[in-house]
């Protein structure tokens, strides 16, 4: 059963009469009859009564309601096709890993569903080593994370340098500075992600240098949640600039000497790998931001 031959029926129903369906398809009436007639046979039932005026038979009003369906399917699947051939539909699956998720990427997904509104998201967030092998197992297409410990064959693209800052309570006496050392966070509490974190180790290691042991410690698994603990006045907190870029009531943004820890974020792929239209779009998109996000680090590095 073909489905111009069905177009024709349905076509044929909605203009009242052969020769109107015949314009609007833009075929000869004979072909419009000869379409008609093949759809009969391969039905096995008449579905048109001829005359002065057209009439469905009841078989024809069955089928007319059945066609409208399908060819509105028909057409919604012609256009996803289309879609798909220049890159505008499909499914892209992303990794991605705090603070980036919540801080960063909102912006581009909402610039990128805006040019590309028919492709559907999936976003997993995890941490790097989680995101690897996410996409070592296809679970993934790619990943916008940290540099994980292992790459599990999977190639890793520096976009971004991050750098250290310390977030402290308003009412800390570090926070009439604007720039503060390392060596002045003895005794403090400090609050740190997971043992496991590249960064957190390499934060760690220079505190260990700079004044020992003499500081206690609070771990806290989401490093989105560090600023809301800094002003409970639980502890003070070494992060990421970008985890630190906005800062609550009742807490205060610090420059910190002492802390040479520039953690990467970057675009994580899988080897060989070449992504679709529609996940490249987005990826020129990720890398055209951390540009500008890089920028203004450097800028910002030469006015300090």
């Amino acid at each position: 059963m073909e489905i111009r031959a069905i177009r024709t029926f349905a076509t044929i129903v909605k203009q009242g009469n052969f020769l109107k369906a015949a314009e609007v398809l833009n075929y000869s009436q004979p072909t419009i009859t000869l379409h008609i007639k093949h759809l009969e046979e391969e039905i096995g039932e008449k579905l048109l009564e001829r005359g002065k005026t057209l009439k469905l038979t009841e078989s024809g009003r069955v089928f007319y309601e059945r066609a409208k369906s399908l060819l509105q399917e028909y057409e919604k699947l012609t256009n996803t096709l289309q879609d798909l051939e220049v890159g505008m539909a499909g499914l892209i699956r992303i990794g991605i890993s705090e603070p980036t998720a919540s801080l960063e990427f909102p912006s581009i997904i909402a610039d990128f569903k805006e040019k590309y509104p028919h492709v559907e998201l999936s976003i997993q967030v995890a941490d790097a080593n989680t995101l690897s092998s996410l996409l070592y197992n296809d679970e993934i297409d790619f990943a916008i994370c940290g540099a994980p410990e292992v790459s599990m064959k999977n190639v890793f693209k520096p976009l971004y340098q991050d750098d250290i800052v310390l977030l402290v309570p308003s009412s800390h006496p570090l926070a009439e500075k604007s720039t503060a050392d390392v060596t002045e966070l003895q005794n403090e509490t400090i609050l740190f992600t997971p043992h496991n974190c590249p960064i957190r180790i390499q934060i760690e290691q220079n505190i260990v240098e700079a004044i020992g042991t003499a500081y206690k410690k609070i771990e806290i698994t989401s490093s989105m949640s560090h600023k809301h603990y800094v002003q409970a006045g639980l502890g003070v907190s070494l992060f990421t600039r970008t985890a630190h870029s906005f800062s609550i009531p009742g807490t205060k943004v610090v420059e910190i000497n002492g802390i040479n820890v520039s953690p990467p974020i970057g675009l994580l792929r899988r080897t060989h790998d070449t992504p679709g239209k529609a996940a490249t779009q987005l990826i020129d998109l990720i890398e055209d931001a951390f540009h500008d996000k890089s920028a203004a680090g450097v800028a910002r590095a030469v006015t300090n």
